[in-house]
């Protein structure tokens, strides 16, 4: 399966209230299944946002509570599904994006690498070790976070091992995006695959989110970008183009990792 339609549910989170957020993404799942979507990303933290002093009572071990939920409308739907979530891990919470198969089936787990200091991330949250790939129907497919988009060296170690897309929740505030759009097509521009990223919307506590969430392909062209509005963006793209881009400029052919 080379093309894939890829829903972004670019959403408001409500601070700390599991079952208002997952309502709304019951709603955004079901709305990308019917529009045809194979896979709809959700924002970082789609469950709680950023309510970190709260972090132990609000997250949930893997295979229940939010995680089961999202597991079951990822069945009900037919629709692969990604999204960030506090994850409890005996007595430390990650913030941890599942992939889940149409099936419902964990594909993989990618915790969050790179604590973001700003939103106090390392007080309350354990950091992840391991980067993510996934062998996939349309492809290899790597997982990173939002602050993780500001670590080039992430992203070319996907590349690298033939990741063909890597995609991003997040929560990326508004007074740095212009930040954002940089930083996601520069990924895309340097390591020639489709980067899709969802970003939220809306206050949360003192922060105002940017949305802008998009998809940008391995030439660094923009499919879809969005405002700063609660919505569903839906784009289809076409994975055999990162071997044509590969191709035309051979940049992993030219590195020299032994020189730097």
């Amino acid at each position: 399966m080379a093309t894939l339609t890829i829903s972004l549910a670019q959403m408001n989170i409500a601070l700390g209230d599991p079952r208002k957020n997952t309502a709304t993404a019951e709603e955004m799942i079901t709305d990308a299944a019917r529009r045809g979507s194979h896979l709809i990303v959700l924002p970082e933290l789609w469950s709680t946002g950023y309510a970190l002093p709260q972090a132990r009572e609000l997250a949930t071990q893997l295979n229940v509570g939010i995680f089961a939920q999202l597991a079951t409308l990822a069945t009900q739907n037919k629709i692969s599904v990604v999204g960030s979530i506090l994850e409890k891990r005996g007595l430390e919470v990650s913030n941890s994006a599942t992939f889940l198969a149409p099936n419902g089936k964990v594909m993989g787990v990618y915790r969050k690498i790179h604590l973001f200091r700003l939103m106090e991330e390392d007080r309350y949250l354990q950091p992840g070790t391991a980067p993510l790939l996934m062998e996939l129907p349309w492809g290899t497919t790597a997982l990173a976070i939002c602050y993780d988009l500001r670590f080039p060296e992430l992203f070319r170690k996907y590349a690298v091992q033939g990741a063909k897309m890597i995609v991003v929740p997040a929560e990326w505030p508004i007074e740095r995006v212009e930040h954002w759009r940089a930083l996601l097509i520069a990924r895309a521009i340097e390591n020639q695959c489709y980067i899709v990223a969802c970003n939220a919307v809306g206050q949360t506590g003192n922060t105002n989110f940017a949305g802008h969430s998009m998809i940008v392909d391995p030439w660094g062209k923009i499919v879809i970008e969005v405002g700063e509005s609660p919505t569903l963006a839906t784009a289809e793209i076409d994975l055999d183009l990162v071997d044509k881009v590969r191709a035309k400029i051979p940049v992993f052919e030219d590195r020299r990792p032994d020189t730097y």
